[in-house]
């Protein structure tokens, strides 16, 4: 499974344009052993791994499980913590704001997201998640899943943006960002349209170089704008296509690959005590991928990346 000589000179330039970003100075340091690297022009310090916020929620986990892996998280160095008004009906939100008492909070760069696409859904969910995490402030407040076509069109003109400027402007939250995973083509509206987004979240991984890539689409722009980026779905998604389906590569290789990126912070679902510690050591003993490295992993994956089978969130839409 080879990629062509074009491929490879692309993968090799890239691979050592990454070397000052996640190495230079001003954009990594260590706290507890732990990577943090800046989050774009909020000029916030924020650790390379992410707490992701679907899977702590699940039913699988009970409220002590999961509040024990958050918890041994911020313990081991980790600072950023991703979640969603959606997730689980709100368990996550719950969840999370108990994981955040005993002086958690104040150790924490706190996300969340609106899914709402009007002023009145976006206000209640802004109101709602501030409830279930018992918090003041939001750290970060996303607009989620912007991933059809009218939902730039509708964030930007149906009240949303406005309640977004609002909140920020009563100190209920304090950056604002976007996410999505399906069309590159709707980040780069959202970009274009002219709001001041702070940070950007999007998929990265070893399919996402060669299928619909954001990785060689929209990171280069919001890099140039000073967007912080987080990375999503290095594993293909949930439960991991990469790993668990298509066998092409291993977890810690998934995760090194998107963390050797020009990247902020790499999320990552941990739904076990046991993938919470193999991702801390994966973080902790981080080094940038070598253009040899890199070009041999994109070949690997280079010819059954090309449908996104393995990347279902692109292709699977109802």
């Amino acid at each position: 499974m080879g990629i062509d000589r074009r491929a490879f000179l692309k993968s090799s330039a890239a691979a050592a344009a990454l070397i000052p970003f996640v190495t230079g100075k001003g954009y990594a340091e260590k706290r507890n052993g732990m990577p943090y690297r800046r989050l774009g022009k909020t000029e916030e310090m924020v650790s390379l791994l992410c707490v992701g916020g679907y899977h702590i929620g699940r039913e699988e986990l009970t409220e002590q499980e999961s509040i024990a892996i958050m918890r041994t998280a911020v313990d081991e160095g980790v600072n950023f913590f991703d979640n969603a008004w959606k997730y689980h009906n709100g368990r996550s939100e719950e969840r999370m704001g108990k994981a955040l008492k005993d002086g958690y909070r104040d150790k924490v760069f706190l996300m969340t997201k609106v899914a709402g696409r009007d002023a009145k859904s976006a206000q209640q969910q802004l109101e709602d998640s501030l409830r279930r995490l018992d918090v003041d402030v939001i750290d970060l407040w996303q607009c989620h899943e912007v991933v059809t076509e009218s939902e730039p069109y509708k964030i930007y003109n149906e009240g949303v943006i406005e309640v977004l400027l609002k909140a920020k402007e009563e100190g209920k939250v304090r950056y604002l960002g976007f996410t999505g995973h399906r069309f590159p083509d709707i980040h780069n509206e959202m970009i274009e349209r002219g709001f001041d987004w702070q940070t950007v979240q999007m998929p990265l991984n070893i399919l996402d170089h060669h299928f619909r890539s954001f990785e060689q689409e929209i990171l280069p722009k919001a890099l140039k704008k000073d967007i912080g980026v987080i990375a999503m779905k290095t594993l293909g998604g949930t439960p991991g296509q990469i790993p668990a389906k298509a066998h092409l590569a291993t977890v810690p290789e998934c995760l090194r690959y998107a963390m050797s990126l020009p990247v902020s912070t790499v999320v990552s679902g941990m739904d076990s005590m046991d993938y919470l510690k193999q991702n801390i050591e994966t973080a902790k003993t981080f080094t940038p991928m070598t253009e040899a490295e890199r070009a041999e992993l994109l070949g690997r994956t280079h010819k059954i990346a090309m449908n996104g089978e393995f990347e279902p969130y692109k292709t699977e839409w109802s």
